[in-house]
């Protein structure tokens, strides 16, 4: 501050007036010192700035306030003094003023780099996270270019380096994905190899010792000019490496643009120890940040194979719904995003989330798991008699055939023996003929049976038949008369429809119960909260027929009136049960709109459903 000037007004007072001067004098950037006579201060209406102290010669005017004020005529030793403590002070002045303002950069950094840490923190998309990484690097340095290294484990080989991201402000450029060894060949193998950084001042004069070299191959393609260079390792908390940034070119004006040669010469500067450190302190949020969103992957990728899998052993039980879970999900989707694509009225402005969508698709795939807390037996019941019951019956039958035959035959001998006769021809052929009559009664019996034993409508004559089956008996093992059909298989041979009585109805509703109950005992994250809800409405009707809780429209959300529509169609086309016949996609879409008109599904969504066609392609699952 030596070289601070001071102005004497008595030297500059042919120039414009005096006020003017020093008024002029107040906007120069330059720092002094003014000394002025008070009527040369005359007319100054404000203060002299931070950069200017004055001395006035005199009273001052009023409003005016200067640094010292000496007497009109002060001595040569008092003036001098005067001068060089107003040098002091406005040295003084200037030093806080940079300290203030080094102060205030400092503050602006630490505010941009916690920014910048917590939008990384927040963002849990790998794809983003690392363009925000990179952008957020370039901008804290005035770097003009820039990429990213990941470090790459290999399925169990040595852990490479993958070059995953380059962003370049002056140059538009095409790049792949390429691995590098983690050893000295490479000015990113180099850093991540040591975790040191690396600065340098003109990639293209690296020292012939080098280990390294710098690739110029994109700068001979496209006619860029990489000079300076910054290289600096993410690491983790515990050290561990996670990738390499490398940036080029740190620029004095952030928005200029390197277009030549010349560009390169004017704007670009070396980067410095201070922008190491701060590219060292974002590396290691960085660091963080992709650590804590990779874990978040492999847990969503841990909890997709989760879900996948229940839903494989759930549809394992019933082999004939294989697949149905995950085409319930396809439709579900598919319809969500057509519904966002054309809305009709009562959807209009209906937008789902990437975690509404992730939600539903969950519900989706696991509103069936309830399943597994069904009997197999009656979830894979394919008619109206259990298998073991069947088997059963066609035994009573063989022992009812063999019974009435014996009787059949010991009657005869027992008369021949009490006429004392033998059997003649006669006797043998009307024997015969009363054996194969027993056959043949037992056969249409069985025949009626298994007719019965279908999951159709049962007509009366059929009824009719099965009661008087049902009255038949024969001899057990001791003589004791046994009929041909118990009571429990009478009961459900008269199921007038379907397989299943009103109890095994019941158990087979009750896997929606058991499906609330198994999801909800998950601790779902906020943004899944819902998925136990939407799975265990998923059999409820607008109109309030449904099940298990007879809840109507105001309590359905959208979520389930698409699961519910996809649900049914898939239900209805899906192969052929052992107790259905699937349909057509035509006669699928009529039952629904009879649904429809029944006021049990939403006619707003099988519109979508249908014009968008959503039935044809089930929507391909989208990402976890």
């Amino acid at each position: 501050m030596a070289n601070i000037p001071v102005f004497f007004t008595a030297d500059l007072a042919a120039v414009a007036g005096v006020a003017g001067v020093i008024e002029s004098l107040t906007e120069a950037p330059e720092p002094a010192v003014v000394v002025a006579s008070a009527p040369a201060c005359a007319g100054v209406p404000v203060p002299l700035d931070g950069n200017r102290v004055l001395v006035v010669l005199g009273e001052a005017p009023h409003g005016l306030r200067p640094f010292l004020s000496l007497p009109a005529e002060p001595s040569s030793g008092h003036l001098d003094s005067a001068v060089a403590a107003a040098r002091v002070a406005l040295e003084n002045a200037m030093e806080v003023e940079r300290l203030r303002r080094t102060l205030t950069a400092h503050r602006a950094l630490e505010r941009e780099l916690l920014e910048i840490g917590t939008a990384l923190s927040a963002e849990n998309d790998l794809r983003r996270l690392l363009d925000r990484i990179l952008t957020s690097a370039r901008t804290l340095v005035n770097a003009d270019a820039g990429s990213l290294y990941l470090v790459d484990q290999g399925g169990g080989e040595e852990p490479r380096l993958r070059f995953v991201l380059a962003q370049n402000a002056s140059r538009e450029m095409a790049w792949s994905e390429v691995t590098l060894a983690i050893d000295h060949s490479s000015i990113a193998g180099m850093v991540a190899s040591t975790a040191n950084p690396l600065r340098i001042d003109d990639a293209y004069t690296l020292p012939e010792d080098s280990p390294f070299g710098f690739n110029r191959s994109f700068d001979e393609e496209t006619g860029y000019r990489s000079r300076s260079l910054l290289a600096v390792p993410m690491l983790t908390r515990a050290g561990e490496l996670v990738g390499v940034v490398q940036l080029l070119n740190r620029k004095r004006d952030p928005e200029a643009l390197l277009r030549t040669e010349d560009d390169v010469e004017r704007l670009v500067l070396p980067f410095t120890s201070q922008d190491e450190d701060l590219l060292r302190a974002l590396a290691s949020q960085a660091a963080v940040a992709l650590e804590n969103t990779r874990l978040v992957e492999e847990i969503q990728a841990l909890f997709e194979s989760f879900v996948r899998a229940s839903v494989t052993a759930i549809e394992q039980r019933d082999p004939p719904t294989s697949g149905h879970s995950f085409r319930v999900a396809g439709y579900t989707i598919g319809l969500a995003q057509a519904l966002e694509k054309t809305p009709p009225p009562s959807y209009r402005g209906i937008r789902f989330s990437r975690d509404e969508v992730r939600q539903l698709r969950y519900a989706a795939l696991l509103h069936d798991v309830g399943k597994v807390g069904v009997r197999e037996a009656v979830l894979t019941k394919a008619r109206k008699l259990y298998p073991y019951q069947e088997l059963l019956v066609r035994e009573r039958f063989e022992r009812a055939r063999h019974a009435l035959k014996l009787e059949r035959t010991r009657a005869l001998i027992e008369d021949l023996t009490r006429r004392g006769t033998t059997p003649s021809a006669g006797n043998l052929e009307r024997l015969s003929e009363e054996l194969l009559a027993i056959d043949a009664e037992l056969d249409d019996a069985l025949e009626v049976i298994d007719r019965a034993g279908r999951p159709n409508i049962t007509d009366r004559e059929v009824t009719r038949v099965l009661e008087e089956i049902g009255r038949r008996q024969f001899p057990g093992r001791h003589g004791e008369p046994v009929r041909l059909l118990q009571q429990e298989e009478l009961h459900f041979l008269h199921l007038s429809r379907g397989n299943l009585d009103e109890r095994e109805r019941e158990e087979i509703q009750s896997h929606v119960v058991h499906s609330f109950q198994f999801l909800n005992t998950l601790p779902w994250p906020s943004h899944l909260r819902r998925v136990p809800e939407i799975a265990a409405l998923h059999h409820e009707k607008l109109n309030g027929h449904g099940y298990p809780s007879r809840v109507s429209a105001p309590d359905i959300p959208v979520e389930v009136r698409m699961l519910t529509i996809s649900d049914i169609y898939d239900a209805l086309t899906a192969g052929d049960r052992p107790y259905k016949r699937s349909v057509d996609s035509t006669r699928a879409l009529e039952i629904l709109e009879q649904e429809v008109r029944e006021g049990a599904l939403d006619a707003a969504l099988f519109r979508v459903f249908v014009e968008a066609q959503v039935y044809r392609y089930p929507a391909a699952p989208p990402p976890a």
